[in-house]
């Protein structure tokens, strides 16, 4: 993953470095007809649910399901960006731009 170098935010997934945009690009093109269709509060009520599983998830000790349910939370919120039009790997240049700074007051 980037430091505050305003690189790009990378990961890897299945063993292999591939950008947000990228992963992003797949769960659109598997799955935003579907999610359009839903419309943005019925995939948010998807997100909250796998959060929920993630929840539990973390709760256990089996990481093999932990790490499933880190996949499908980051599924979800991707298709939330795709019907949001909001392009995950900019948003994420918040944290590795270095002009953040702590947190936001409350």
């Amino acid at each position: 993953m980037a430091g505050n170098t305003g690189t790009i935010v990378k990961f890897n997934w299945c063993g292999c470095g591939m950008h947000i945009s990228e992963f992003q690009k797949i769960i659109s093109r598997k799955y935003e007809k579907r999610d359009r269709e839903r419309g943005i509060p019925g995939t948010f009520m998807w997100f909250v649910e796998e959060v929920g599983e993630l929840a539990t998830a973390l709760a256990s000790q089996d990481h093999k399901n932990r790490e499933e349910e880190f996949a499908d939370v980051f599924a979800w919120l991707c298709t939330l960006a795709n019907i949001s039009d909001i392009n995950l790997e900019r948003a994420c240049r918040k944290y590795t731009s270095g002009e953040l700074e702590g947190f936001k007051p409350k």
